[in-house]
């Protein structure tokens, strides 16, 4: 269980590694780009020295036609000066706004695939219980510090599997029936066994949780997929 707590603790500090960098570096191409972007803008007052430009070298723009002319230019670049200012105030939006997005996406990506991990994890190597408690006078369990209420017969049921794991043992259902009844092992039905397992798995409830708790060991059983060290009787 402590290695099992130290490779979870280590999946998940890399985790929160690999996040934190693709959260800098998605910042970093964004911001990059960004300054590009403003950057390779023109000038908000670009035209309007081009107009004041044509009115230095042409002295000889006297006329009230050309003058007019002149004027018309000089407002169309103070309107372009507006409408490039605008553009940088919704270019600015856009980025922050592409900034945010990627943002989520890269969180939503780590946290699926970690979450795939986990579960990948919790398939091939069961539940990781910390602690389960029987406490057969109240008819409950505690797990992982989670109180749960059962059957008499699921009780009873999870006990005898319990002090099977604590002696390293792995029961058929005629041995299970065999224990709970009292009789003879030989006497005893495996589908009474294999019954008695599927109402535990039912009081349960979750059947992930319930098929990854008691497992099916292929031609040799039923047992708890738990360390034996976590186990209390009460």
């Amino acid at each position: 269980m402590p290695g099992n707590s130290s490779s979870a603790s280590e999946s998940r500090a890399a985790g929160n590694r690999v996040l934190a960098i693709g959260i800098f570096a998605v910042v970093a191409i964004l911001v990059v780009a960004a300054v590009f972007l403003f950057l390779t803008l023109p000038d908000a007052d670009a035209f309007d020295a081009r107009v004041e430009r044509i009115f230095v070298e042409n002295d000889d723009l006297t006329s009230q036609a050309d003058i007019k002319l002149l004027e018309i230019l000089a407002q169309s670049g103070t309107a372009f000066a507006g409408v490039l200012a605008g553009y940088r105030a919704v270019i600015f939006v856009l980025v922050l706004f592409a900034t945010g997005l990627l943002v989520a996406c890269l969180v939503f990506v780590v946290t699926i695939v970690t979450l795939n991990r986990r579960m990948g994890e919790i398939e091939r190597r069961g539940i990781e219980v910390a602690s389960l408690t029987i406490n057969r006078a109240e008819n409950a369990i505690t797990l992982n510090g989670m109180e749960f209420k059962l059957t008499g017969a699921a009780i009873e049921t999870l006990s005898v599997l319990a002090e099977a794991r604590m002696d390293d043992d792995i029961l058929t259902g005629a041995e299970i029936e065999a224990v709970i009844s009292g009789r003879d092992a030989a006497d005893c039905d495996e589908a009474a066994g294999a019954t008695r397992i599927k109402r535990l798995r039912d009081a349960l409830g979750n059947q992930l949780v319930a098929e990854l708790l008691v497992k099916t060991v292929a031609k040799r059983g039923y047992m708890l997929s738990i360390e034996k060290s976590v186990i209390d009787m009460v």
